[in-house]
């Protein structure tokens, strides 16, 4: 029970110099914590009145504040891939005993000394070893470089790391094959994942990787910047080493209760790179996004789906261009009022009014100011 619970915790940690807390509730361990309370770890039990450990987590994940503290998820059932994947740093199933306990307490130990963030890089290319060494340099980062897919999952059986960046071609293995075995395997813990690859994508190897990973970027040669960015996103006591129109995550996360949460958005574009580079931002505002790459295959999606809150639309496409993809949608009365901003890398006079005759409702350059195209998204949701 609870109570046993308790008492076994406080056994074995008090020799070990832990100061002890208990909340007997999930409302309790939230309200010690709005008052300030900073635990070094937590074991949070899935099975309590009020709020479930779920929802304690998802509070704590929410919260720049607070979502580093580890927590360790305590059950009867056995839901460990569930607690991995919302960020525990591990699952015990109840009842535990003192064995599991200091287990569980030596993880979080490497979790927390010296407040250190742990960055894994899969490549096999030594010149980018030292690329990505020098771009993290120093950020605080520890980094372990390895070479191979079977080095990449010994590295993973023994640390908890914060963020992967892994190359798709490696020599033992491609990089699908080592995200599906660590998908495969409750073993390895869950760690958020940045594509970093110069292999041309094709869409279902696209969708493939999508279902793993967290981020994918195409290395080119202004790709460094963002890899530190997106991988800053999942390192975050990095933010504050970022300038403010920099910052992502967390800053960004206190935005999702806004207008933007689960509005339903369609891009589309042909060109992958620029795919890449926005839907990770939108994806962060807390839109759901769709993918189209071309104007056919644009009016194929609101045909399946005419319920899309907003449409970002490239112009230069193949195959049927932007203007007439905004001509024909705008044929529809049931799209009257759907927003459109057209996306263009031209910068010519009057792109904007030929864009406003085509049908967009605005019209935004290229490359993306995503606080211009931020601002612009929310004007025209609000209308």
């Amino acid at each position: 029970n609870e109570e046993a619970d308790r008492e076994l915790l406080g056994h074995v940690l008090a020799p070990l110099g832990f100061e002890l807390r208990s909340a007997a509730s999930g409302h309790d361990a939230l309200d010690l914590i709005a008052a300030g309370y900073r635990p070094d770890a937590m074991f949070v039990d899935l099975a309590m009145p009020g709020i479930d450990g779920w929802a304690v987590m998802e509070k704590l994940k929410a919260d720049p504040r607070t979502q580093d503290i580890p927590v360790h998820f305590l059950s009867g059932k056995d839901e460990r891939k569930k607690a991995l994947e919302l960020g525990a740093i591990d699952f015990l199933a109840k009842p535990v005993n003192q064995e599991q306990i200091l287990k569980a307490f030596a993880k979080i130990e490497s979790a927390i000394e010296t407040n250190v963030r742990r960055l894994l890089v899969v490549e096999d290319s030594e010149i980018q070893h030292r690329s990505i060494r020098e771009l993290f340099d120093q950020k605080g980062v520890q980094i372990t470089a390895v070479t191979s897919g079977a080095e990449a999952l010994a590295a993973l059986g023994d640390t908890v790391y914060d963020c992967m960046i892994l190359d798709l071609t490696l020599p033992d293995m491609s990089g699908f094959e080592l995200l599906e075995k660590l998908h495969a395997d409750d073993q390895y813990e869950a760690v958020p994942v940045v594509i970093y690859t110069g292999k041309d994508l094709t869409r279902e190897e696209e969708a493939r990787l999508r279902k793993y990973a967290d981020r994918i970027i195409l290395k080119t040669e202004r790709s460094h910047e963002r890899l530190l960015n997106e991988a800053s996103l999942f390192l975050h006591w990095l933010e504050s080493t970022l300038p403010s129109h920099r910052r992502g995550g967390p800053g960004m996360i206190e935005h999702r209760d806004d207008i933007f949460e689960g509005k339903k958005l369609l891009l589309v574009d042909d060109d992958m790179r620029n795919i890449y580079a926005l839907s990770a931002q939108l994806e962060e505002l807390g839109f759901e996004i769709s993918i189209a790459n071309n104007g056919r295959e644009a009016l194929d999606a609101l045909e399946e789906s005419p319920d899309y809150d907003i449409v970002l639309m490239d112009i230069m496409m193949p195959e049927m261009d932007g203007y007439e993809a905004m001509g024909r949608i705008r044929q529809q009365p049931r799209f009257a009022g759907l927003p459109i901003l057209a996306l263009t890398a031209k910068a010519m006079k009057d792109d904007r009014a030929q864009c406003l005759d085509a049908g967009a409702n605005d019209y935004c350059s290229k490359p993306i100011d995503m606080s211009k195209l931020t601002s612009l998204m929310r004007v025209w949701l609000h209308k």
